[in-house]
């Protein structure tokens, strides 16, 4: 899933090269994000188009050579002229006068170039990482670059007969440098993706028509440049030494910004730090920017007020249901305690049943729901990956977050499992604008040995930059908590050469014990609620619940499979099917006899009144199921570390549910299975009824 679609796409025909543009956002200003040398096309700026879209007109398109534009054949059709003649043509073919142009290392030269020639079409300069060859370059690079070398090594691989010979192992090579920052590894497998999308043949056509125009790239040519501009470099940029962009800025008088410790694509491995760079460069420079404020509507005076920004995490409806217990036990300690709630469906469905204000601007949050639903097989949703694969998302959502709190105060914000939050602000504290409460209820990504040792390489990279996040920063986090207690904590390594979770985490974390939305001891006598929702009538209620996100749809269709078997074992069993906000009833074949509801707001004291229930491996659900001392079977989707290892665990502590492993579990095991728990259920042990005024009362203290 992209974080942002463009709302138009088009072409342009420059001499039979087609050249492949999109477009996003409107607004009165544009921001032409020009293409980088052909290795990589256009989607190298997904860190940064969804974000400026929702401001800004902004276009990108794709190089000649890669991406959905054409590959020509001759070295000339790559000449340096003819790239820049394309920003122009796709200026003219978008119908627009003038740009502020972005460009990514050789892009900042032709950046500079057009600037240069067409000043009236350029309203601004931002430069990352610049290519220019009015410094001289790294003497390694290029320096074999003709040699037929049978096994070249590190910069010897910058070859073109290297690259006609086994390009991807340049390609690796070579990204290793772009991104050499530690904890790169996605940025570095991105780039191998998008670089594969060319060729060696391709790229070397790509050097000889460059050198061949190099020569206008000169210290007159950036004296020219009339137009502000920013120019952006790591100190550790390992591709084009950062004395480049010190020249540029002082002949064209631009900004300079130098990340310590940045690689050549800052833009890429800093996001967060670069669209805040960018974004203050285009108010201060151009002084007609900054993002609206989107503030919700005034509820009494603000000065006698507290107010919290509250962030629940969106995939399901768990964190939802603790979140909102929390923030009623928040209101007892601070009783005009305000609470806005940046949030997105189906959580925004919760919380409007529950008379909740959600802030205006999560209209502008990126949707993390579906994209976990993209990512899932059947019965198979691979978390980790998931989420390292939710990218750019994550820093859009970031973004808008960071807006909402620069353009409104707030005494206090509460981020369960916002992991963007909490990672840009480790990266950056500067850029923490408000005391934060970060609750959790699981820390550290694990691995399955039967995907390998590169899930176990990067599993153990996310954990080394989390620990050290937190190690270096202590201060950004004004509370961490976890939901639970110490036993609670999977008895697991952090990975090689890391502490132990059960080691490390209570040294940075305090303990709520379980926070559940409401318990079920205060949900009164079982027996009235059971005839409250009909469950008293003889029958054996079975309520089948897959979550709030839409991954639950195979495991649906395996019950209704079922279903008759289950019905031949247990005459009097009735089963009802809660589909979730974001699964369609209609989309099932749904047997006779089986109930089919949507989304049930009141979902936990259904469950606490049912005979049995048959849900997915979401932590708060089976936990509720546990605290009701219902009989339950839970299916943990396979390759979800957190159902498998670290909610696997809690609920054996806890001696709740039966663990079925959907792959083993044909209708027929399902129905014994289901017989069995109905005839002898386990009793869990107890839940705690006061985590969430446990949690309150530890997060109170900040407001």
């Amino acid at each position: 899933m992209r974080a942002a679609l463009p709302h138009t796409e088009g072409t342009v025909d420059r001499a039979g090269v087609k050249l492949h543009y999109e477009i996003y956002g409107a607004g009165d200003r544009t921001i032409l994000f020009i293409p980088t040398w052909a290795i990589i096309h256009s989607r190298c700026w997904k860190a940064q188009i969804p974000y400026f879209a929702d401001h800004f007109r902004v276009i990108a398109f794709d190089p000649r050579g890669n991406g959905k534009s054409d590959r020509p054949d001759a070295p000339e059709a790559y000449s340096l002229d003819a790239i820049i003649g394309d920003v122009i043509a796709v200026m003219d073919a978008t119908r627009t006068d003038a740009a502020t142009l972005v460009g990514f290392s050789f892009g900042s030269a032709v950046a500079f170039a057009v600037a240069a020639d067409w000043p009236e079409r350029v309203d601004a300069v931002i430069s990352t990482g610049a290519w220019t060859p009015i410094v001289p370059p790294y003497p390694e690079r290029g320096a074999d670059w003709e040699a037929d070398l049978p096994a070249p090594e590190g910069w010897q691989k910058y070859n073109r007969r290297h690259w006609r010979r086994d390009y991807p192992d340049f390609l690796r090579f070579f990204f290793s440098r772009v991104h050499n920052e530690p904890h790169s590894t996605k940025q570095q497998d991105d780039a191998l993706a998008w670089g594969l999308d060319g060729d060696g043949e391709m790229l070397a056509m790509t050097q000889d028509g460059r050198s061949a125009g190099a020569a206008r790239i000169d210290e007159a040519m950036y004296a020219r440049v009339r137009c502000p501009s920013l120019l952006i470099v790591g100190d550790a940029d390992a591709i084009t030494p950062p004395e480049g962009s010190r020249r540029i800025a002082e002949l064209t008088g631009g900004d300079l910004h130098v990340r310590e410790g940045g690689g050549h694509a800052v833009h890429a491995r800093y996001p967060a730090w670069f669209n805040v760079t960018m974004r203050d460069f285009l108010a201060r420079r151009l002084g007609t920017w900054r993002p609206e404020p989107v503030r919700p509507a005034p509820r009494r005076p603000a000065s006698r007020r507290k107010r919290a920004l509250y962030l629940s995490s969106p995939i399901g409806l768990g964190h939802a249901r603790r979140d909102l217990a929390v923030t009623r036990a928040l209101r007892r300690l601070h009783p005009d305690l305000q609470v806005d709630w940046l949030a997105q469906d189906p959580v925004t469905r919760f919380l409007a049943a529950n008379a909740e204000a959600v802030h205006p601007a999560s209209r502008l949050l990126a949707n993390e729901s579906a994209h976990i639903e993209a990512e899932a097989g059947e019965h198979d949703l691979n978390a980790f990956q998931a989420i390292r694969s939710m990218d750019e998302i994550l820093i859009k959502n970031f973004m808008v977050f960071q807006d909402v709190l620069e353009q409104d105060r707030y005494d206090l914000v509460i981020a369960d499992e916002a992991w963007d939050v909490d990672h840009y602000w480790h990266e950056h504290p500067d850029l923490k604008r408000a005391p934060i409460a970060w609750f959790t209820d699981f820390v550290g990504w694990a691995p399955f040995a039967e995907n390998g040792p590169r899930e176990a390489f990067l599993t153990t990279d996310y954990n080394a930059e989390m620990i050290g996040h937190v190690e270096r920063h202590p201060q950004v986090r004004d509370r961490a908590i976890f939901v639970g207690g110490p036993q609670d904590i999977a008895d697991l390594s952090f990975g090689e050469g890391l502490p132990r979770m059960r080691d490390w985490i209570p040294k940075h974390y305090a303990f709520s014990d379980y926070i559940i939305g409401t318990h079920p001891a205060d949900f009164g006598p079982r027996a009235d609620l059971r005839a409250g929702f009909g469950y008293d009538d003889g029958r054996k209620t079975c309520i089948v619940a897959v979550g709030g996100s839409g991954v639950g749809g195979q495991l649906i269709r395996r019950i209704l499979a079922a279903w008759p078997h289950a019905r031949a074992r247990i005459p009097e069993l009735r089963m009802i099917v809660v589909t979730g906000p974001r699964l369609d009833p209609a989309g099932f074949d749904w047997p006779e006899g089986v109930e089919a509801r949507a989304f049930v707001p009141d979902l936990d004291r259904h469950l606490a009144a049912c005979d049995l229930a048959v849900v997915q491996g979401g932590l708060t659900t089976c936990m509720e199921l546990a605290a009701a001392g219902t009989p339950f079977l839970y299916f943990p989707l396979r390759n979800h570390f957190e159902q498998n290892f670290h909610v696997a665990a809690r609920l054996e502590r806890y001696n709740a549910g039966r663990r079925m492993i959907y792959a083993e579990s044909d209708p027929d095991c399902i129905a014994a299975a289901m017989l069995q728990e109905l005839r002898t259920p386990r009793v869990p042990h107890p839940v705690a009824r006061d985590g969430a005024a446990r949690a309150a009362a530890m997060v109170a203290h900040l407001l």
